[in-house]
């Protein structure tokens, strides 16, 4: 076929040449120029000129694309009335392909393909041709530009955009309705015959589905497709050029297609009666049980409302909806009780909560069922009157007194006895107790409402037989308020009356206060104590607000003769039994200004000079103040002087010696020591202590027979000495007695170890033991070998 067609090629190449060739001289071509040769004659040589005409055999080619012959693909040729076939010109070829798809033969011209072409792939080709002179490398003609057109074949297959598609349509749809959309594009040339021209059809998915031959939309074909039924479907569509035609390519692609839900199913129990049980001590929202209508459908479609639409249990019970599992959840709505109702009925409804309008006429959405709840008896705990208790009881209510009752009793059917008790947490102080067989309460202490106007106690009530069963209560006791306070003034008050003062002033205003609180409120009298009736000095004004005004019944007072007044004020108050106190009202005498300020009401003001200015004051104070000061200085210098040593001696010895640092008073001191107990035994003081030592503990001075008829002080010093020697009592040191009378000299000379250390020789000290066991110790310092000297 191919050889025939570059015949044919060819054949009209040679027709047009010999039309191009036999055209008038005029003539040419649209799109080539031809080159002239014009001879001209001239006058002086007289020769003639000629045009020389272009012999291009020149036109469109035209070539078959994917050429699958054994020999290379002939296109056409080339050639010019300057090629007399003596190999003396050369065609050259250049442009798009050239020497790579196309080549020449450079002595003959002809155009051959060298490899196989795909229009898909390049639809035109544009060359240029050109033949020279192979002597002189000249051009004989121009060169020129034409063009190769591939036709095209049908060689391409129609291909959809997707491999797969994905769709949806609702169910329960019209027929018709469209589903989705497919294209496929083949790739041969549209405006050369039907190889382009693409038909759908469908190979799988009838008779559920259509698909329009030429736009591709995929319809429905069947009416009211249920998803319950199915949901998914897989169609394959077709598509195939040549207009569908015998021998046409073709290409396929699946479409799966989802039936979506619609609500056109109502729910449905799956039972018509449902048993449930719930104990009486159920609390309310406490769930019984869970029941559920199915729904087909998915979604928002299935979502489910439980409501109860009838029965003798819609006020004890309920129902909510649970929007996870679509169930409906019973549950108490109020107490429940055995003894009142063992079985309750409800009829529960479950309605499609997005009802589809379009699906109504199909029947009611929504479907019921009958619950039946049976209570179930346990044993309660007492359960009280009222929830309660408010009582009321006067302050003044004697202990033992009843106030009030508390009533339980055992709700179940078995009447178990009841005991009653008082919450010691809530009453502390065991004010009030209760009899535990009838609950009745009573007063175990005094009341006092302006104490504790209230009292919130709790009371328990508990089944005899079953101890675990308790219940409380509360209970608010009221004290009902006595008229046991007097009224008292409200405050202190400071009240002074000037000395200007006229008859009738008015120098204080009173109130009273009263802790109690009668029911119509609080009614104060005023007025003076009888004895003083009729003042002389000052008068009360009762207001009848509760306050009183204090007014002088005079002109003037005076400081200096009172400065101070007392005056007493009885109150009443207006309740039962009537409550009155007497309050002292307190009034100094003041000097005051023109205006009546107060300006001094002590009474040293009235000693200090009428003229004093207060210059002169500050003057006296300051120099009292320098005074004080002087003596203070004077004071403190005298202590700080230093006495003199009372022995001086060139050994020190004032380790020894203790001083006091202090000097008697003289004869004239009798705080030291009485002397008129030596001189007259009889005045001595019977439990005098001794003032020369501090004993650490007291003793009773031990009593002696009375010295009445010796009157001689020797010998009562000595009978004194013996005493003291022999009292077990005194106390273990020595101590020095001083009686201001002198005696004879001692047998054993000077006990003072003062000149011990000026004696060269040692001393016996035995004898010290004979004195007696007040001298043993000093026996055994001096006279024993482990003496201080030692």
């Amino acid at each position: 076929m191919m050889r025939t067609y570059s015949f044919l090629t060819v054949l009209l190449w040679s027709y047009m040449f010999h039309v191009i060739h036999m055209m008038p001289s005029q003539k040419r071509t649209n799109k080539h120029s031809h080159s002239e040769k014009i001879t001209e004659l001239s006058e002086n040589d007289g020769k003639t000129l000629h045009r020389t005409k272009r012999g291009w055999m020149w036109n469109q080619f035209f070539l078959l694309e994917e050429y699958t012959g054994p020999d290379t693909q002939y296109v056409g040729k080339l050639h010019t009335d300057q090629d007399k076939g003596d190999g003396n010109l050369k065609y050259i070829l250049t442009g798009d392909g050239a020497g790579s798809l196309f080549i020449i033969d450079e002595n003959t011209g002809d155009i051959h393909a060298a490899k196989k072409l795909d229009r898909e792939e390049k639809s035109l080709y544009v060359l240029r041709a050109k033949a020279i002179d192979r002597k002189t490398g000249r051009q004989v003609e121009p060169e020129s530009e034409f063009i190769i057109k591939i036709h095209d074949i049908n060689d391409n297959e129609p291909k959809f955009t997707k491999d797969m598609y994905t769709a949806s349509v609702p169910e329960m749809s019209g027929v018709g309705t469209s589903v989705i959309q497919v294209t496929a594009t083949d790739a041969d040339d549209a405006n050369y015959g039907n190889s382009a021209k693409v038909v759908y059809s469908i190979l799988q998915g009838q008779p559920y589905f259509s698909v329009d031959p030429e736009t591709g939309i995929i319809k429905t074909a069947l009416p009211d497709m249920s998803r319950e039924n199915r949901e998914q479907y897989q169609v394959v569509i077709q598509a195939k050029d040549m207009g569908g035609q015998m021998g046409g390519l073709s290409g396929t692609t699946t479409v799966n297609i989802t039936l979506t839900d619609v609500n056109d199913n109502p729910p449905r129990f799956p039972q018509r009666t449902y048993q449930f049980s719930s104990p009486e001590s159920a609390p309310p929202g406490t769930p019984l049980g869970r029941i559920k209508a199915n729904d087909p459908d998915v979604g928002e479609n299935a979502e489910i409302e439980y409501s109860i639409s009838s029965g003798d249990g819609s006020d004890m019970f309920d129902i909510i909806t649970d929007k996870d599992t679509q169930e409906g959840i019973i549950t108490v709505k109020k107490h429940l009780d055995f003894e009142n109702k063992v079985l309750y009925t409800l009829r529960v409804e479950a309605t499609n909560a997005h009802p589809d309008p379009r699906f109504l006429q199909l029947g009611p959405f929504k479907d019921t069922a009958l619950v039946k709840i049976s209570i179930e008896d346990i044993d309660e705990p007492p359960v009280f009157s009222r929830p309660w208790y408010l009582i009321e009881v006067d302050e003044d209510a004697r202990e033992g007194s009843i106030i009030g009752q508390v009533v339980a009793q055992d709700p179940d059917i078995a009447k178990n006895a009841i005991k009653y008790s008082v919450d010691r947490h809530t009453d502390l102080d065991r004010i009030f107790n209760i009899y535990s067989g009838n609950g009745s309460l009573f007063i175990s202490k005094p009341l006092d409402r302006e104490e504790t106007p209230w009292h919130n106690i709790t009371v328990i009530a508990t089944e005899i037989n079953n101890p675990k069963q308790s219940s409380q209560i509360p209970v608010f006791i009221r004290i009902l308020d006595i008229n046991d306070h007097a009224p008292e003034f409200a405050n202190y008050y400071e009240t002074f009356v000037c000395e200007n003062a006229k008859a009738g002033q008015l120098i204080q205003t009173v109130s009273a206060i009263d802790k109690d609180q009668p029911p119509r409120g609080h009614k104060f009298f005023f007025e003076l104590v009888p004895e003083f009736a009729v003042h002389p000095n000052f008068s009360i004004v009762d207001n009848k607000d509760n306050t009183a005004g204090i007014l002088t019944r005079r002109n003037g007072y005076s400081r200096s003769k009172m400065s101070t007044y007392f005056l007493p004020i009885i109150i009443f108050d207006n309740d039962y039994p009537i409550q009155s106190s007497t309050g002292t009202l307190t009034i100094r005498v003041c000097a005051c200004d023109s205006r009546g300020n107060m300006q001094s009401c002590s009474a040293e003001a009235l000693l200090l000079p009428a003229g004093l200015s207060t210059g002169a004051l500050v003057a006296i104070l300051l120099c009292i103040i320098i005074l004080l000061v002087l003596v203070v200085l004077f004071t403190a210098l005298k202590r700080q002087r230093k006495k003199e040593p009372l022995i001086i001696s060139k050994d020190d010895v004032r380790d020894n010696i203790v001083t006091y640092n202090d000097e008697g008073g003289g004869e004239e001191d009798t705080q030291a020591f009485d002397i008129g107990t030596l001189r007259n035994p009889e005045a001595r003081e019977e439990s005098k202590m001794r003032r020369d030592v501090i004993p650490e503990t007291i003793f009773q001075i031990r009593r002696t027979a009375p010295l009445w008829e010796n009157i001689d002080v020797q010998d009562f010093i000595h009978r004194r000495l013996k005493e003291n020697d022999l009292d077990p009592a005194a106390p273990p040191y020595d101590s020095l007695a001083t009686y201001a009378y002198e005696g004879n000299d001692s047998i054993a000379n000077s006990l003072s170890s003062l000149e011990s250390l000026t004696t060269e020789g040692n001393q016996d000290y035995e004898y010290l033991s004979d004195w007696g066991p007040r001298f043993k110790k000093l026996a055994d310092m001096y006279g024993g070998e482990d003496s201080d000297r030692d």
